[in-house]
């Protein structure tokens, strides 16, 4: 990675050249390295952006903010990197509620979305579409990091330990020294509502492949998915939209570096070139 700029306080690395900007978010408990195999593949034509998830970044104090004000800054540096056109929106876990909310209260700014393994989380079909032993997976392993955050403060080595062996549990092979409990804060909105929880939060089901052409990957090798089997294939249907299902767990582009990054640059290349001979 390059130098960053700075942008409200953010570190902001560019990457790429070409008149099309991949503003990219990852998840818990990742960096924008997350993303170095996707920049690798789409420098050579599209601008790639990506910074640090509020509180991400651990050589900086941690500073976690609301969705609200989330939404803020990724318009602030959208806005700094791409004054002029619409971006593209590069999501992944938490990155994609982040992302989708973004999206959903600036319209106008984004032209495009590619969502990984994250869908109509808040949906209720979504939920309805859980069985009772996958909703009490779900919940343990949230509660679980959500417990380590509260337990941060008084309690570091703790808090960390926890956070470190659910990371493992789950299939993130993240370095534990890059793994602390500062990044569950999402965990403590969903369930604890701090920072003012998750309440007002858009449905994506309403945005995404209605208002929003949309792209959307997930892994098939989990215990359970992240979106519900109606709204995939919703998506499917919806003009401009595709869905991949790929042989890989939650990190997508991780398990299967070469088959995520040609699936995205092959549908942003025939988007942009729809767009770009549009009348």
């Amino acid at each position: 990675m390059n130098q960053p700029i700075q942008i409200a306080g953010v570190d902001v690395w560019l990457e790429g050249e070409g008149p099309h900007t991949v503003v990219m978010l990852h998840g818990w408990p990742d960096s924008p390295a997350l993303w170095d195999s996707a920049v690798d593949s789409l420098k050579d034509r599209y601008r790639c952006v990506r910074f640090h998830l509020p509180g991400y970044q651990l050589c900086k104090p941690s500073q976690p903010l609301s969705v609200r004000d989330t939404t803020e800054l990724i318009s602030t540096i959208v806005d700094t990197v791409s004054p002029m056109d619409p971006v593209t929106l590069l999501l992944h876990d938490w990155g994609c509620l982040f992302g989708y909310e973004f999206a959903a209260r600036h319209a106008h700014r984004v032209a495009r979305v590619v969502g990984v393994d994250i869908g109509d989380t808040g949906s209720d079909a979504y939920l309805k579409s859980l069985g009772p032993r996958q909703k009490l997976m779900i919940a343990s392993y949230q509660l679980w990091l959500a417990t380590a955050w509260r337990l941060g403060p008084w309690a570091p080595a703790l808090a960390n330990r926890m956070t470190r062996f659910m990371a493992r549990s789950i299939g993130c092979r993240n370095d534990a020294e890059r793994v602390v409990w500062q990044m569950n804060y999402p965990y403590a909105m969903q369930w604890l509502g701090a920072l003012g929880g998750l309440r007002s939060v858009l449905p994506v089901e309403r945005l995404l492949g209605v208002h929003m052409p949309t792209l959307y990957l997930y892994g098939r090798r989990k215990p359970f998915m992240f979106h519900s089997t109606g709204w995939v294939e919703q998506l499917a249907r919806a003009p401009g939209c595709a869905v991949h299902a790929l042989e890989t767990g939650h990190w997508v582009m991780g398990h299967k570096p070469a088959e995520f990054n040609n699936i995205v640059r092959s549908w942003l290349d025939q988007a942009n070139s729809k767009a770009g001979a549009a009348p």
